[in-house]
C-alpha cells in the first residue's frame, strides 16, 4: 500500500513537471538575460549604455517573473527526488526484514557476540 501512495505521489507531481518544463525555460532564460545585461551594465562606462544594459535587464527581470510559475516545477522536482529516496529506502527495508531464517540466525549470532 504504501509503494501504491508514493507511485500516485510521484505520478502527480511529474505530471506537474512535464506542465511547467516550459516556464522553467522561460524562467532560466530570463533570469540569464538579466544576469548577463546586469553585469554589462555595471561595467558600461558611459550613460547611454549603462541605461541600455539596465533596460535589458528589466526585460529579463519581466521574463522571470512571468514565468515564476516554474517554481511549481522545482517543487515537483523536489517531490520526486524524496519519493525516489523513500521508494529505494522501502526496499532496503524489506531485504533487512526478510524471513530467511539464515539470515536472522546470522543477526542473532551477531548480537549475541558482540553482548
Amino acid at each position: 500500500m504504501k509503494k501504491l501512495g508514493l507511485l500516485v505521489v510521484g505520478g502527480i507531481a511529474a505530471i506537474v513537471l512535464i506542465a511547467n518544463l516550459g516556464p522553467m525555460v522561460g524562467l532560466g532564460i530570463g533570469l540569464a538575460v538579466m544576469y548577463y545585461a546586469f553585469k554589462k551594465a555595471m561595467a558600461a562606462h558611459s550613460g547611454g549604455k549603462k541605461f541600455w544594459w539596465g533596460a535589458l535587464s528589466v526585460v529579463g527581470l519581466c521574463v522571470a517573473v512571468s514565468n515564476l510559475p516554474a517554481i511549481l516545477g522545482a517543487v515537483a522536482i523536489y517531490v520526486l527526488y524524496v519519493v525516489y529516496k523513500k521508494w529505494n529506502q522501502s526496499a532496503v527495508l524489506d531485504e533487512n526484514n526478510s524471513n530467511d531464517p539464515f539470515t536472522n540466525f546470522e543477526r542473532e549470532w551477531a548480537k549475541l557476540k558482540n553482548s
